[in-house]
């Protein structure tokens, strides 16, 4: 993509965004997102779809699906000019970012007509069930099962972590379909109804008072025989595909809005004078050049995942940020002092510094915790022994 060519399609979003986030959506700007799922979900909801008509859904889906066969590039400068004009949050990112490229990748041509469409258009949300009590980070480890029962999947277990279960639609589900299979042998990769009988959501309060988390409980609920990607049995490849699709070109965008708290909290040390304290004021110069630093590796590593090559970039740069973000919530309480540890307002009234700080704790553990994603570096990249293993204990690292 030439520089002109960028230039102006960089224009096109900017202008478009901004004759758009008006009228009905002038007041969701700046609404939602990580740590902040729970604010104005309703008109959140309806720009998805308006997003959707306009086509600045699903950029790098074809044509015939609803997207615009964008470059890389041209995803980053969406992504990029999206954060900067602060519009909401996306409600429907699960069902973009992961599901939609895996039916690309994997899906059958009946559900690539099935599903593709309804995320295009933003009538369908979805959430991702992974993550069970016992298996977490050692996600080979998950017990949830589903047996066919002439033309249905009957699926039984729990997931937990799961993100907006409480407004999805759908869930992509990894059970285990083929009894007395270990690991990663006997998964499948299921796309089961939210609305049905035998589905049970359980919202999971946060830190921050919040509850975009939950546990769902699948006790004997259905999903059509049709609905599983990949063959049966197969699901561990699936599942890992999806996850490769995780840190894409919205990162640039993330990193947009990691610059903005970043300058709230520089804003907030000189106010209450902490950036007078020559340490603060390392730890505010550090996280400066951290994040310049970030932006570096993200452009690496999307020119790795535009070769269809994603190497050790894509470990490197989930660690860095998520420590990195850890590391600004904590210096976010810093640069208020005592007044951080009070709540603005009964009973429990956050402002933006202290959610951020709270929230920010977990952004070490989900998407793949920091301790998972060294031992990836350490034993896929640097070639270094795998840890000790610990039979008998699910969910100890490297427990076979």
């Amino acid at each position: 993509m030439t520089f002109s060519a960028a230039a102006t399609f960089r224009e096109e979003v900017r202008a478009w965004l901004e004759d758009n986030l008006t009228g009905e959506f002038a007041h969701a700007r700046g609404l939602g997102g990580p740590g902040r799922e729970h604010e104005g979900h309703e008109v959140r909801l309806a720009w998805e779809r308006h997003l959707g008509r306009a086509g600045w859904t699903c950029l790098g889906w074809p044509k015939e699906y609803g997207g615009r066969d964008a470059t890389l590039a041209e995803q980053v400068i969406f992504h990029e000019e999206y954060a900067r004009a602060g519009a909401p949050g996306r409600v429907g990112h699960i069902g973009e970012g992961l599901l939609g490229p895996t039916i690309l990748d994997h899906g059958t041509p009946e559900q690539k007509r099935r599903f593709l469409p309804p995320i295009q258009r933003g009538e369908e949300l979805w959430c991702q069930g992974y993550s069970e009590p016992d298996a977490g980070s050692d996600l080979a480890g998950v017990r949830t099962r589903a047996a066919l029962d002439g033309a249905d999947w009957v699926i039984t277990g729990q997931k937990v972590w799961t993100s907006l279960a409480h407004v999805a639609d759908w869930c992509f589900v990894l059970a285990r379909t083929e009894p007395g299979s270990t690991r990663h042998q006997g998964l499948s990769y299921l796309l089961v109804p939210m609305t049905g009988p035998g589905v049970e959501v359980r919202p999971i309060v946060q830190l921050t008072g919040t509850s975009e988390f939950s546990e769902v409980f699948f006790d004997g609920a259905r999903t059509a025989a049709a609905n599983v990607v990949g063959r049966p049995g197969e699901g561990w490849r699936v599942a890992m595909a999806t996850l490769g699709h995780e840190r894409g070109a919205s990162t640039l965008g993330q990193q947009i809005g990691f610059g903005r708290e970043l300058g709230t909290v520089i804003e907030t040390a000189r106010r209450t004078g902490a950036a007078d304290d020559p340490v603060l004021r390392d730890r505010l110069v550090r996280a400066w050049l951290e994040l310049k630093i970030m932006r570096f590796n993200a452009l690496r590593t999307m020119t790795s995942v535009s070769a269809g090559e994603p190497g050790p970039e894509v470990s490197i740069a989930k660690l860095y940020w998520s420590e990195w973000h850890r590391r600004l919530g904590e210096l976010a309480q810093a640069v208020q002092g005592r007044a951080g540890l009070v709540a603005d307002g009964g009973p429990y009234e956050l402002n933006d510094l202290q959610r951020l700080y709270l929230f920010s704790r977990a952004d070490t553990i989900y998407a793949g915790s920091s301790e998972i994603q060294r031992d990836i570096i350490a034993e896929r990249t640097l070639g270094l022994p795998k840890e000790p293993r610990t039979p008998g204990i699910p969910g100890t690292p490297g427990t076979p």
